[in-house]
């Protein structure tokens, strides 16, 4: 009997959270073979999938930096990959690679969309290729050092500190000699980011006395402000703004669900304090990604950045619950979805 292999599929367009059970349904198809590759195409086993924020705006019929993802068509996400066989120089059968392979367990994917693999320092582990070296680290590299540049002293803010993206662009702060504040929505989370991250004022948002807690941590006003979150928080740090502050604006997880998006109230003190606010996405900088996995792989050898992942059990099918997790904050640090449990070959990543 031939091999199975289970895909997650866009079922409907969700009109405000992920539905667990509508939003998305589970196909099983006959897993494509070696026999079924061209020439630039790889074939992939799936050991570990990446949730992503981003991934609530690809569900949306509009405008984006990426076409929606369609009605019917497998869930897009990226994956830490076994590469099974290949019609590629990019990788050979037995590496561990990541790539934008969408939700499914075995499948085919063209070369442009796999990262060939790359050596772990001593201290790695398989699943920093997408945390700690993954995407999220990228995003955050660039973000912080080619939008928020901070210079040492100055005070950098982070909301969503304790995600998979904010926790790296924090520490990178750390690294560039920022004094730093992270946001966060549990003491749990508050506690990593000062005893763990070493950031300098950890915030709990859900906090009754969270707005004054934010002016105290920030006596000095704001040169930094690192958005993730969107709403409440972005309004409160645009009241609090250095002259000439930066404000990389790198997400908004408070409106992905929301059908009517709430904008800032402070908007002004953009002209007034001349902020500088840019948008940005990791895409932007392909052509520096092997510059920034060494600089961030040099740092994690020598131990100036801390990870931690969430990874859930239960493969694909638990999926659309675990994107779900994502947006009620139960995650700390990158969030995982272990699709196969395997033995790793270190020798090959």
């Amino acid at each position: 009997m031939s091999r199975q292999s289970l895909q997650v599929e866009l079922a409907e367009r969700p009109t405000g959270p992920v539905v667990p059970g509508k939003t998305f349904r589970q196909t099983t198809v006959p897993a494509p073979t070696e026999a079924d590759l061209r020439d630039g195409q790889v074939l992939l086993e799936a050991l570990y999938l990446s949730l992503d924020p981003a991934m609530r705006g690809w569900l949306d019929d509009k405008r984006s930096y990426l076409p929606p993802v369609q009605i019917g068509e497998v869930m897009r996400g990226s994956a830490i990959a076994r590469v099974l066989a290949s019609r590629s120089a990019k990788a050979q059968p037995g590496d561990i690679v990541t790539a934008l392979m969408g939700f499914r367990e075995v499948g085919i994917v063209p070369e442009a969309l796999v990262d060939a693999a790359f050596p772990l320092p001593a201290n790695g582990r398989p699943t920093d290729l997408m945390s700690v070296l993954g995407m999220t680290a990228l995003t955050a590299y660039f973000g912080m050092t080619k939008i928020g540049m901070p210079k040492p002293g100055e005070t950098v803010v982070v909301s969503a500190a304790a995600g998979a993206t904010g926790s790296m662009a924090a520490q990178i702060a750390k690294i560039m000699g920022a004094r730093v504040v992270g946001t966060a929505g549990s003491d749990e989370k508050v506690r990593w980011l000062k005893e763990e991250l070493g950031l300098d004022v950890a915030l709990n948002y859900k906090d009754k006395d969270f707005r004054e807690k934010f002016k105290e941590a920030t006596p000095g006003f704001i040169d930094v402000f690192w958005d993730n979150v969107g709403g409440e928080q972005l309004d409160m740090a645009l009241a609090r703004p250095n002259t000439f502050a930066r404000f990389v604006m790198c997400g908004g997880i408070s409106q992905y669900n929301e059908n009517e998006k709430k904008g800032p109230k402070n908007y002004m003190s953009i002209v007034t304090q001349r902020i500088k606010m840019q948008g940005f996405i990791v895409f932007d900088y392909a052509s520096e990604y092997a510059d920034a996995r060494a600089q961030l792989t040099q740092w994690l050898a020598e131990g100036k950045l801390q990870r931690k992942e969430t990874v859930l059990k239960g493969g694909l099918k638990i999926a659309d619950e675990a994107l779900m997790s994502l947006f009620e904050g139960k995650n700390i640090g990158k969030l995982l979805v272990e699709v196969k449990a395997a033995g790793f070959d270190e020798a090959k990543l």
